[in-house]
């Protein structure tokens, strides 16, 4: 009697089964490389990457402020002339060091190329300083000057205005007076605008704020010592 052979039959439930651990473990390789695509929602996607592993691009230091910006290949930043020309006015009225070689001891000090005044006390204590507007003219030479006359009301050369507050300290080519007052006055009106002070104006004398001259004013006598530097 012969031995029959065993039909073989393919197991389907144990292939599946093999087949579906495959999938998963190639699905689990392909995405620790990053070949998948990654899901945006936190309810569907919770892996947990090590940054100092997975992300080795330069991060922004907080620290230290970023050069790109500074770099002419990447930045025209354009400044405003009227922005720039205020915040070198805010920097003119921010100017308060005294001009070197402007004496010692108690003294008004006038340089004309900064356009400023200070009054000055004993050992060099800055009591005050401000912006004026000098002589647009060449008629006023470095020097050490004194007061010599005051008025407190005055009239300008060829009815040029009124003035206040006028101390004077030294005379021009043609003899007539060069001091300090305030901004004249003519038909009513100031000749020129506070904001214009800082730049040469005048015919001759320094213009000042209304404030500043009485300032002065009450600060020089007869005999204070003025100083005049470029």
């Amino acid at each position: 009697m012969g031995k029959h052979r065993a039909e073989v039959r393919p197991r389907y439930g144990r292939i599946a089964v093999l087949g579906s651990s495959l999938a998963v473990t190639l699905i689990a390789v392909l995405g620790g490389t990053g070949a998948l695509p990654q899901s945006a929602d936190p309810a569907r996607a919770s892996v947990s990457v090590d940054r100092d592993v997975a992300d080795t691009s330069p991060q922004p230091s907080y620290d230290e402020p970023s050069t790109t910006a500074l770099d002419p290949a990447v930045s025209s930043v354009q400044v405003d002339p009227a922005a720039a020309g205020e915040l070198a006015k805010v920097a003119q009225r921010a100017d308060k060091t005294l001009p070197a070689d402007s004496g010692e001891g108690r003294r008004v000090v006038f340089s004309e190329g900064r356009q400023r005044v200070w009054l000055v006390e004993e050992g060099d204590e800055v009591a005050k300083t401000y912006l004026v507007s000098g002589s647009i003219y060449d008629n006023l030479e470095p020097g050490t000057f004194e007061v010599y006359s005051r008025s407190e009301d005055a009239v300008g050369i060829d009815d040029s205005g009124t003035m206040k507050y006028f101390v004077r300290f030294t005379q021009g080519d043609t003899g007539a007076a060069i001091g300090f007052h305030d901004i004249p006055v003519l038909d009513g009106e100031r000749i020129q605008g506070f904001d214009e002070l800082g730049t040469p104006l005048s015919h001759g004398c320094i213009r000042q704020r209304r404030s500043d001259a009485i300032a002065l004013w009450d600060f020089a006598p007869l005999g204070t010592t003025v100083v005049v530097t470029v």
